[in-house]
């Protein structure tokens, strides 16, 4: 597989990274809104990479959703001595799926890739020459994908970090602070072979959160395969508040549902844990009072929670405190944000169902 059409991979004959061909062009694409504190770190962390310099290979597109700041006048300064060209585009739609796709309609003619980036990152300076070598050496992957690290500016954010790179946090998923290579289902979205996104119709447009595991789903159902790239390394700012990590967790878990209700999917075990924790537990309290016993269940949860917070004191000092907080904070809403989701799809479908039988004469 890998890229169609005249610009087709060269096979690796070896594990080391290697120039990538020089007709090979990228598009790269920064949706924002209202990111005038840090679209400027953004674009010159991209451009400190040579590739991203050379006009002939790429070009820039930030896709902005209606800034209010002075996100839009800061791009267009950039842009007049910027090395490569950097155009501006309205997005309508706001969403950083609909806004990607915008891009790509408008400024793809002529691209071979797809780079997404986000406009509150700063990236390592050949992070596009990495992605271009990981993309040759797996031959037959469409996308490149790569871990996150995460890191806090809080001593809650710090904390958060930690544990959700833990298989406590983030059930395991190899792009949350993994380092071994490989084909995954779903990663933190990066490269992309461009036929290949405008195949499969690019991102779903109607989703807010999740749209990238979504992309990963249809890809990967139309016969493509992600690689991995555990070498690229992103850094990640976690929410630096409970709040704000909530609100953040509901949305995840809400997206998710959409895309399980979309594609009729059976969700994993490590997707289903949450949920299955917070139902226990609601039942737990709900029945203790008639029979103690179940309050076993919360009171095991709140041990492991417990343990998780030793462990954590123990690497980041008094911060640490705070890992315990943050792990109940995303399990709870992330399954909250699902389980929300999914009953309001079933009362919807339910309604229809009805509508559509009394319709019917039934």
């Amino acid at each position: 597989m890998g890229s169609s059409g005249q610009n087709g991979k060269e096979g690796a004959t070896s594990a080391s990274p290697v120039s990538a061909p020089k007709d090979l062009r990228i598009l790269v694409v920064i949706p924002t809104l209202n990111e005038a504190k840090a679209i400027l770190p953004c674009l010159e962390s991209l451009l400190r990479d040579p590739l991203l310099r050379d006009p002939a290979r790429s070009s820039l597109v930030v896709a902005d959703g209606g800034s209010t700041d002075e996100t839009v006048a800061i791009v267009q300064r950039f842009a007049e001595t910027a090395p490569c060209p950097i155009h501006m585009l309205h997005n309508p739609e706001l969403l950083q799926s609909a806004a990607v796709n915008r891009a790509v309609v408008n400024h793809g003619e002529g691209f071979d890739l797809l780079l997404r980036c986000d406009a509150h990152a700063i990236y390592p300076a050949d992070y596009a020459t990495a992605l271009l070598a990981a993309f040759r050496l797996a031959e037959d992957a469409v996308s490149v994908v790569v871990a996150m690290d995460s890191q806090g500016t809080s001593s809650f954010g710090r904390a958060a970090a930690w544990v959700v790179d833990t298989p406590f946090g983030s059930g395991g998923a190899a792009h949350r602070g993994g380092r071994a290579s490989g084909y995954v289902d779903h990663g933190h979205h990066a490269l992309m072979d461009l036929n290949w996104f405008r195949k499969v119709g690019g991102y779903d447009a109607a989703f807010s959160h999740n749209e990238d595991a979504e992309l990963d789903w249809r890809l990967r159902a139309a016969g493509g395969r992600i690689w991995l790239a555990g070498d690229v390394r992103l850094g990640y700012v976690m929410r630096s508040t409970p709040a704000a990590l909530w609100r953040q967790y509901q949305n995840y878990g809400a997206g998710r549902a959409a895309t399980l209700i979309k594609h009729r999917m059976r969700p994993r075990l490590r997707q289903m844990a949450p949920v299955l924790n917070l139902v226990l537990c609601v039942i737990a309290l709900a029945i203790a009072p008639v029979w103690p016993v179940a309050l076993l269940w919360p009171l095991l949860y709140l041990a492991a929670v417990l343990a998780v917070t030793v462990v954590a004191c123990l690497r980041l000092g008094a911060i640490g405190v705070w890992s315990g907080v943050a792990l109940v904070v995303m399990h709870m809403a992330w399954a909250i944000g699902l389980l929300r989701r999914m009953i309001g799809f079933g009362l919807r479908s339910a309604s229809g169902q009805t509508s559509r039988t009394q319709r019917d004469g039934g």
